[in-house]
């Protein structure tokens, strides 16, 4: 499957719910609870949501990266694939008017809600920036930590993707990763279909593969900090325990 096809069907769709405000994962389950109980699903307390802007809160992801990545006051934090801000307000509140968070997105809808909501809620420690994650445009050896929710998945080049994040960290700095990986092979169908890679599991690695892509890529200490199987019975009974939400923790070589 050509990459670029596979990004704007990615771009698409991530467009098309930027402008919406709320997300349905098709793949994986039912649709119609509401974005706050989708995000209380995947790990977000009540606490932290109550404490960033609501109309950041989309109901996309697939774990809450903050709550394990261990963020001090002062640090210099990336989020890949950034969406409309809920991880970068809540690191935001973490690293304190001393850090500062990035977060980056391909998709200008996306950036451009993150940046409006940034400016009317007063946030003066964060920016959004349009850009891919394989390109990641920040300088080397810039950032003290860098954290993502359920997109490296959508990357047709991982490798390039954990490349980046490793040029762009500086030495012994760490990835806290939450992202859906498969226990064994999925169906063939489902790997071709592009609806499948916008809904975040045609392009999921094997557990072991994505765990070795972030080794490849110049990372040591990978761990896999917590998993849960993600994927219901849904549209698709045979994805039913074939895939897991990992939350991975590493360090910079």
């Amino acid at each position: 499957m050509q990459k670029e096809k596979i990004k704007k069907i990615v771009r698409k769709r991530y467009s098309k719910i930027a402008k919406e405000g709320t997300s349905c994962c098709p793949t994986c389950g039912p649709c119609g609870i509401n974005v706050m109980e989708q995000a209380k699903n995947i790990g977000y307390s009540e606490d932290e949501l109550g404490n960033i802007p609501e109309s950041a809160i989309m109901g996309l992801g697939c774990g809450n990266p903050t709550a394990l990545a261990d963020l001090k006051k002062g640090e210099t934090v990336l989020d890949l694939g950034a969406g409309a801000g809920i991880d970068v307000f809540l690191a935001a509140n973490k690293v304190g008017s001393g850090g500062h968070v990035v977060g980056i997105d391909m998709t200008e809808e996306m950036v451009k809600r993150a940046n409006e909501i940034a400016k009317n809620y007063g946030y003066k420690n964060v920016e959004f920036r349009v850009g891919e994650i394989e390109n990641l445009p920040l300088e080397d050896n810039s950032v003290d930590v860098i954290i993502s929710n359920c997109v490296i998945n959508l990357s047709p080049d991982k490798l390039r993707t954990y490349q980046e994040a490793c040029r762009v960290l500086k030495p012994g700095g760490r990835i806290l990763i939450s992202d859906l990986v498969t226990e064994g092979e999925l169906p063939e169908d489902i790997r071709k279909n592009f609806e499948a890679w916008a809904g975040c599991i045609a392009g999921a690695l094997k557990k072991k593969e994505y765990l070795d892509t972030i080794k490849k890529a110049g990372f040591r200490d990978v761990n896999i900090v917590s998993q849960n199987t993600f994927c219901e019975p849904g549209l698709d009974d045979r994805l039913a325990g074939k895939i897991t939400s990992v939350k991975v923790k590493a360090h910079k070589s």
